[in-house]
């Protein structure tokens, strides 16, 4: 309910409106025909507000906050019991509960919670009792303890809307109890802040963790492999929201909303058909470039050879230049690996690098074969795509000053990427280990 009171100006305007039952300087209680009529209207289209302005309920005269909690309630009761749910069926709209004969069962669970109460009251007493023979001692039992078994006993029988008759037969007042348990909730919530503090501290730790940015799937996989510690992911976002712990969102790549290219040519067959994960480390080898903005609008360019499988950046080449050696070197760095299978091939786009005659017959001479994405269509190569997204946005590229200071930074990045960065698809393990055990099982 909004907090804002309705002035005796407006009250008498509204009591003269056809749709308004009854109103206070609190609430107002409208018809069963204008709550028809609003599930009908919206049903249609028509926003809240505009239903409430053609009825002459303005929300300049009761509030944005009333049209909307009035709608709210409204379309909840109608979802659950139809037209019926929008009467009103109490006899007076004060709100209070009517005086009325109880019946049978509401006569025997009162009479069985008293019991029972009374019975737990007598019990304390004879704990508490250590009175000798013949000596008068008038034993009493705290205020706070009558709450508790109160409360202990409607929990226990599930009792409803009895907390008046049970705290008038242990002489309390209704209102102490309630405020009890307000402050034992106020305690409690200042107990899980300092548990959140505390969680936080370590979320921190594994968010700083080699000076990487990181969302909560990579904290949680963080904590799980470098520190030993596992976090619901539930829990990770809700102190990080709590706390305000902000990872940059990657914006989505413009060209992934492009349509599917339809064009059939192909300098190489499509072996992969986005046949990415394939059971067997080694064996699908993805490449691309990309290029890197560094201090003062100076550009580099990186090539890297992903294994599908198994996410790992088997070999990588930094240049100022697009000459074809970036590529030709980069191809010359993965013979230092010797798990690639046997019918291990290199996929790519059409770009002219991966065309030429050169680099074509240096991934014949390895004995890999070749595989090109269809024109135009970068999906054909999304996990390389992918992996150059997370590298701009988790590396610190922009704030290099000279061409070695970025062939140092993603240096750094790579050791971090393939030895300790969690990967959700990979069973939350960084791709060198994800490997290793695909090794054993093998």
């Amino acid at each position: 309910m909004t907090k804002r009171l309705l002035t005796k100006k407006e009250q008498e305007l509204l009591k003269k409106n056809p749709y308004v039952k009854s109103v206070s300087d609190k609430a107002i209680t409208y018809t069963d025909e204008f709550k028809r009529h609003f599930i009908a209207e919206n049903e249609k289209g028509k926003l809240p507000r505009e239903i409430f302005e053609e009825a002459g309920l303005s929300e300049e005269l009761i509030g944005i906050d009333r049209i909307k909690t009035a709608g709210k309630r409204w379309r909840a009761a109608y979802r659950n019991a139809g037209i019926e749910g929008l009467e009103d069926t109490r006899k007076t709209n004060s709100g209070r509960p009517s005086d009325r004969e109880l019946t049978l069962e509401e006569k025997i669970a009162r009479l069985e919670a008293k019991n029972q109460l009374l019975r737990a009251e007598n019990e304390l007493l004879k704990k508490r009792s250590t009175r000798k023979a013949g000596v008068e001692e008038e034993i009493t039992i705290e205020t706070k303890v009558k709450f508790e078994l109160i409360h202990q006993t409607i929990q226990k029988y599930k009792l409803k809307r009895m907390v008046s008759y049970l705290c008038e037969v242990m002489g309390v007042s209704r209102s102490g109890f309630y405020n009890y348990f307000n402050e034992i909730s106020a305690q409690n919530r200042a107990n899980h802040d300092e548990a959140d503090e505390v969680v936080k501290a370590i979320i921190l730790k594994a968010y700083h963790f080699r000076g990487r940015k990181k969302g909560a799937r990579q904290i949680k996989m963080t904590l799980q492999n470098q520190y030993d510690i596992t976090y619901n992911l539930k829990r990770i976002r809700r102190i990080m929201k709590k706390y305000e712990i902000v990872c940059p969102i990657r914006k989505a790549n413009p060209y992934r909303r492009m349509a599917k290219a339809t064009k059939e040519h192909r300098t190489c067959e499509n072996k992969l058909q986005r046949n990415f994960k394939q059971g067997v480390a080694g064996k699908v080898l993805l490449t691309d470039i990309t290029y890197l903005t560094y201090r003062n609008g100076k550009r580099a360019y990186l090539s890297t050879i992903k294994d599908a499988e198994t996410n790992e950046i088997l070999a990588y080449e930094v240049s100022s230049s697009l000459q074809l050696d970036i590529v030709l070197n980069t191809l010359k760095k993965l013979r230092k690996h010797t798990h690639l299978t046997k019918d291990a091939f290199i996929h790519s786009d059409q770009g002219f690098h991966y065309t030429n005659p050169q680099f074509q017959a240096l991934v014949k001479k390895m004995g890999l074969g070749q595989s090109m994405s269809r024109r135009g269509n970068c999906w054909d190569n999304a996990p390389q795509e992918s992996f150059f997204g997370h590298f701009k946005d988790e590396t610190n590229i922009k704030d290099c000053e000279t061409l070695e200071e970025v062939k140092q930074e993603i240096k750094s990045y790579m050791t971090y990427y393939n030895h300790y960065r969690g990967q959700w698809n990979l069973k939350k393990l960084p791709p060198v280990k994800y490997r290793q055990q695909l090794q054993q099982v093998a």
